[in-house]
């Protein structure tokens, strides 16, 4: 049985509501495949969400996700997702920064921030003024890099294994076996001349099942 009430309330008004509330301090606001987002000038983003928590009854912060555009100059976008329980209703609020700038921390509206700023701070290196312990929480110590950045190699700058000589992780370039690397790009359904494991069986044999083997000496049990 279905619930009587909808899973989330209509966007009708919400950035009209917005606009209102946050006056200046929203850049452009616009609503795609059923979700609203907002934009906000980086510097006014805690006076924003201090607004949209307290005014229009967002009270939720469920999470900072980092976005990397290479080509802007203003490369990351950083995404506060908020949520209304008395509304039942989602939006998001984007702020745009470089690798230098940072971004004012919103620790101080919502604690859980410090968390949710580490992140993005780990995967993207977007600082975030005002974090107190703004520290690695995903990577290893020492890693190098920020991995979810578009220009960050897929293997990685270095591994790391347990040496049973040093009793201890070391880290290591990243070296990848070069043995099993070779590839022809050919479908094996378009005549590759190789022979792959299981063609011995597609010879031999009539269309059709596969004629059982006959018992040993010939004919039948009577």
């Amino acid at each position: 049985m279905l619930a009587p009430a909808p899973r989330y309330a209509s966007n009708d008004g919400v950035i009209d509501a917005a606009r209102g509330a946050l006056g200046g301090r929203l850049l452009d606001a616009v609503e795609r495949v059923g979700e609203v987002a907002l934009f906000v000038e980086r510097s006014q983003i805690v006076e924003a969400l201090t607004i949209l928590r307290d005014q229009l009854a967002y009270q939720q912060l469920m999470e900072i996700a980092g976005v990397d555009w290479p080509a802007r100059p203003e490369r990351f976008e950083v995404v506060y997702c908020l949520l209304s329980l008395t509304k039942n209703h989602r939006i998001r609020v984007h702020v745009s920064t470089d690798e230098a700038t940072p971004v004012p921390s919103v620790t101080g509206i919502w604690p859980v921030a410090g968390w949710l700023e580490r992140e993005v701070y780990d995967m993207y290196g977007v600082l975030f003024e005002g974090n107190q312990d703004l520290r690695r929480i995903l990577t290893d110590y020492g890693f190098q890099g920020h991995p979810q950045r578009k220009d960050f190699p897929l293997t990685g700058y270095a591994e790391l294994r347990y040496s049973e000589e040093h009793k201890r992780v070391v880290y290591e370039p990243v070296k990848l076996a070069q043995d099993f690397r070779t590839f022809d790009f050919m479908s094996p359904w378009e005549g590759a001349e190789y022979i792959l494991p299981g063609d011995e069986k597609a010879h031999g044999e009539a269309p059709g099942a596969p004629t059982p083997t006959p018992a040993p000496g010939g004919g039948e049990k009577k």
